[in-house]
């Protein structure tokens, strides 16, 4: 089993990370494989619908977004981290998330997400992180995938890495959810080994209320 924990904060090692590790060393101990991946700070275009992922396969951008989606198809759980930025997740998270999703289901990769446990992280000075948490919870809520909580909504405060580590309430927020993500990673694993598949899916309709 492995999960993906994705920093979409602009400092490798900053806050962000800091949550994310705390998640990961908990997931460690329940023999779950982790992986941290960093975004990065190049910019992310956000997607213009031009569906050309539907044809080819991928992002019409060629970059971390076709590199992450590429990753996904051997992951079984995803923890997706953010900043706060103005009440908000970053401008460069949500460009991600928003082609990460869009491409992969347009092309037909929809399975590498699908049914898959995911979770929220989000790091704030002070305020905005519920905003923030409603806001990314959203991607998993459309896409059928399982939303993991923990104790307390998923987030942790401080202005940089060290105070991060000083949350004490946040850090146990932290490793209550590794723990929980991997519980219900097993339970899946336990229900394929006695046959129980994921429901049939219908055609999607769409309704645009013009009709």
């Amino acid at each position: 089993m492995k999960v993906m924990l994705v920093n979409g904060g602009p400092h490798k090692n900053g806050c962000v990370n800091v949550a994310l590790e705390e998640v990961a060393k908990e997931l460690n101990k329940e023999n779950v494989e982790t992986e941290i991946f960093w975004i990065g700070v190049k910019p992310i275009a956000g997607c213009i619908a031009c569906k050309t992922c539907a044809k080819t396969g991928k992002c019409v951008f060629d970059d971390v977004v076709n590199e992450f989606v590429e990753k996904a198809k051997d992951a079984d759980g995803f923890i997706f981290g953010s900043p706060v930025h103005y009440a908000g997740a970053t401008g460069a998270i949500t460009s991600f998330m928003d082609r990460v999703f869009y491409s992969a289901f347009q092309a037909g990769k929809g399975d590498r997400f699908l049914f898959k446990p995911a979770a929220t992280v989000i790091s704030a000075r002070r305020a905005g992180t519920t905003a923030t948490y409603d806001q990314l919870n959203k991607y998993f809520g459309i896409t059928q995938m399982p939303i993991i909580s923990s104790r307390y909504w998923n987030m942790v405060h401080g202005q940089t890495p060290e105070d991060v580590k000083k949350d004490e309430e946040g850090m146990q927020i932290m490793r209550i959810l590794g723990r929980n993500m991997a519980y219900y990673l097993k339970c899946i694993e336990a229900g394929k080994e006695k046959g129980i598949v994921p429901p049939a899916q219908e055609p999607t309709n769409f309704t645009n209320f013009i009709k």
